[in-house]
């Protein structure tokens, strides 16, 4: 009887698991943000589902290791187990070839005034990331002030964090994503014709 008992509560235990582990993704549907842990290399097909899904006023973030993980619901986070710099060459790789989204590019200004002395591979990284966002605009702001606009932004958009085994301070990136088929200017001028026929 009582090994009928600890049959039944295994069961039942093992029914409440809502995880799901398809394609070595594994996902905690009981969180108010979505963490996503992929083994290596899984990450980059789950990426690709959730570019599609993006676009105009979301994020994607690729970041380093001390990056906090934060309860805001629009938040989802895939721990790629990879370096900063492989996540962040496939991730622009694959906006520059998207049709619907482009980004604009934060980095923490802080990065420009890290000592080398004491952060081995901090030139190298600022070498390389700066040849891989080249093609794209970059703008810098204070660590605190970006927290400030994922905040603001996580309440109304979806943010994607891409987290990397990064052990270099201030070197995450944050890639605000505009409408690749539209612009500012174009916008403007749509909104001024608006007004000159009401």
């Amino acid at each position: 009887m009582a090994s009928v008992f600890l049959l039944l509560t295994a069961q039942l235990l093992s029914s409440c698991d809502t995880r799901s582990e398809s394609s070595g993704i594994i996902q905690d549907a009981h969180s108010d943000s979505s963490h996503v842990a992929a083994r290596k290399g899984y990450w980059k097909q789950t990426f690709d589902q959730q570019l599609e899904l993006l676009g105009h006023r979301n994020w994607i973030l690729v970041v380093d290791k001390a990056f906090p993980l934060q309860s805001a619901a629009g938040m989802t986070y895939i721990n790629t187990g990879d370096s900063l710099l492989p996540v962040l060459r496939y991730v622009t790789g694959q906006l520059k070839k998207s049709r619907h989204v482009k980004p604009i590019v934060f980095l923490d200004r802080e990065l420009n005034y890290l000592p080398e002395a004491g952060i081995p591979g901090l030139d190298e990284f600022r070498k390389a990331s700066g040849e891989l966002l080249k093609d794209f605009p970059v703008k810098t702001l204070l660590h605190d002030s970006v927290f400030g606009q994922l905040d603001q932004a996580s309440r109304l958009f979806s943010v994607l964090v891409l987290k990397t085994d990064q052990v270099i301070p201030y070197s995450s990136v944050f890639l605000q994503l505009d409408c690749a088929y539209w612009d500012a200017d174009r916008e403007a001028a749509m909104r001024k014709r608006m007004l000159e026929e009401k």
